[in-house]
């Protein structure tokens, strides 16, 4: 370090060295301190009566003390430097040559110390090059005597928490958001239906999908996005689409768990309610257990083994010796809580799959290493849904029941509020008939049905009549009741068997899902695509002409409407033929 007062003759030695400098300070200040320069630095104390010093007196004070000292030392020391030339104190070799060299004594050599002002080794530890900026308010500094903010006192800028975030929609279109680091997946889609106007329903998922992979899954509600971007790689993305099985096991337990595939309801010997199947799955001091046979593919192979395999809490296993549930007959195949099961995409011949119900089980540090995917597949679609599920509730557990009530308990409390309170009118509204000259309330249920009908064939009859009369406008409802239903989200054109299938299966495959959609054999007809228990199904909807007027009919002109809109309507209401009501319209937004 710098000594104060040095004079500047004292300048950057070559061999000048940092470690040397910190051995060089095991000196005692005693032998390094002559008594004149004692003397001189006494007349700085408080008591002396000259507030001036003499620099050169002081200064020779010092060449004469580092003169002392080295010639009390044995070893060959460094010259100094006395007005910027070399010199050697002519005593140095005659008192070397007198002492033997037992009595020589091992001390550290003597470096020239750098005349570094203090404020140059300030400078030295500063973390930046910024300039030195002028303090306005010292005495909130640490030291309270710092006239400036050094770079090192400046408070660190803290970042934004500011993330850019890509998402898909099904049409292939993205759209780039800011969001901070702790939004979840549930903010991000109420955030992206509010921004495209869509029904809020609580049905809307964020789906992580891996192409070069050929593996996608929802994203639990609670789940971080940011989080789940860093173990994504640059070709995977974030889609926005619909997904109404996400919590429907808590509606219809015993559909996503068949029992024997439960060990826990095998084990009971009946029927188990399904309250207390849920709270045995969520309940986590419980065991439940799911076993069954599964595909399942050799890491670093192609070919595929039927194994019994047992999902527990602990983990996936299956069993070395049949069914056997014993601990020496266990085997591990994958963790639960460092994984997360992916639905596979690509299809049974990508990895030469035995079925076509095929899932995957991806360790969260796995970004394209197709050898570390644990790769399973199921006999068919119900059990491929029952392995999936539970895996998610053994992982998760009371998380998803708390992410399945908050959108119910805000949709109640929305309600209490918002609902319009009915009128005592409104709810004394009883039917009416007209048709005489004094009107009367028709008690008879059959008969006020059948009087609704006959109203609705008289309007209709009324319009054609209009028709007929004069030719309609473009805006006349005659004439948009052949392409106003291209305007509803449930219908979707000219589209494949296939992708209809497609469609219906990545947005949950529950009861009541369906679809409209163009006729590929018939141009004037159209084809309802509706799932129940877990198959879809396909029913042809079909003109069919009365009294000169086109209508619409499912079942052969018994059940007549004018339009896709009506149909819609009234088998939302009425199951009719088919095997359920429609419940779940399958759409898809465009971000």
């Amino acid at each position: 370090m710098a000594v104060a007062g040095c004079p500047d003759y004292f300048l950057h030695h070559p061999n000048y060295q940092q470690d040397n400098v910190e051995r060089a300070a095991n000196h005692r200040q005693a032998d390094l301190i002559g008594p004149s320069f004692q003397q001189s630095t006494n007349r700085n104390s408080p008591s002396h009566q000259e507030d001036d010093v003499d620099l050169e007196a002081l200064v020779n004070d010092m060449n004469s003390s580092f003169e002392s000292l080295y010639t009390s030392v044995q070893t060959e020391s460094t010259p100094l430097l006395l007005n910027g030339q070399p010199h050697r104190p002519a005593s140095c070799h005659t008192h070397a040559q007198a002492t033997s060299p037992h009595q020589r004594l091992q001390r550290s050599q003597p470096m020239h110390i750098l005349a570094v002002r203090l404020q140059e080794e300030e400078q030295q530890y500063r973390t930046s090059s910024l300039p030195a900026i002028p303090n306005p308010f010292p005495e909130l500094c640490s030291p309270a005597s710092s006239p400036t903010l050094s770079s090192g006192s400046l408070p660190q800028c803290q970042p934004s928490g500011k993330y850019i975030i890509k998402i898909f929609s099904e049409d292939g279109m993205g759209k780039i958001v800011e969001i901070p680091a702790d939004m979840t997946a549930r903010d991000l889609c109420q955030f992206l239906v509010y921004k495209n106007h869509c029904v809020d329903d609580n049905s809307w998922a964020l789906v992580e999908h891996h192409p070069a992979l050929g593996l996608e899954r929802c994203l639990e509600d609670h789940e971080l996005v940011v989080q789940v971007q860093t173990s994504m790689t640059s070709e995977s993305k974030f889609l926005f689409r619909k997904n109404y099985a996400k919590y429907e096991f808590f509606k219809n337990p015993l559909t996503f768990f068949p029992e024997q595939m439960v060990a826990w309801c095998q084990e009971a010997n009946g029927t188990i309610p399904p309250s207390q199947l849920l709270q045995n799955f969520l309940n986590s001091s419980s065991c439940p257990e799911i076993q069954g046979y599964l595909y399942v593919k050799e890491m670093g192979r192609k070919s595929w083994k039927k194994l019994y395999v047992f999902l527990r809490r602990s983990g996936l296993y299956f069993s070395t010796k049949g069914t056997s549930k014993e601990p020496r007959h266990l085997q591990l195949l994958a963790d639960l809580d460092d994984s997360n099961v992916f639905t596979v995409i690509t299809g049974r011949k990508l990895h030469n799959a035995p079925t076509d119900f095929e899932f995957c089980i991806k360790p969260n540090k796995v970004r394209n290493e197709v050898k570390e995917l644990r790769m399973l597949c199921a006999e068919d679609e119900q059990s491929r849904t029952c392995w999936m599920t539970a895996f998610r509730l053994f992982k998760y557990g009371i998380l998803l029941y708390q992410n399945y009530k908050i959108p119910q308990q805000r949709k109640t409390l929305i309600s209490h509020f918002s609902a319009p309170v009915r009128s005592v009118s409104e709810n004394s509204l009883v039917a009416m008939d007209f048709s005489g000259r004094i009107g009367r309330v028709i008690d008879n249920p059959v008969e006020a049905q059948s009087a609704a009908m006959e109203e609705g064939h008289a309007w209709r009859k009324r319009s054609q009549r209009m028709n007929i009369l004069g030719s309609p406008s473009p805006l006349h409802p005659s004439s948009l009741s052949g392409v106003i239903h291209r305007t509803q989200l449930w219908f979707h054109g000219r589209i494949s068997r296939e992708e209809s299938h497609k469609m219906i299966h990545q947005q949950g495959r529950v009861d009541g899902m369906f679809l409209l959609r163009d006729s590929q054999s018939n141009p004037k007809a159209f084809v309802l695509t509706l799932c129940h228990h877990q198959k879809i199904k396909h029913f042809q909807i079909l003109p069919c002409e009365e009294d000169g007027q086109m209508f619409l009919s499912l079942d052969d002109g018994a059940t007549k409407f004018t339009d896709l809109i009506q149909l819609v309507e009234f088998y939302t209401l009425n199951k009719g033929v088919l095997p359920c009501k429609l419940k779940h319209p399958c759409t898809t937004v465009a971000l």
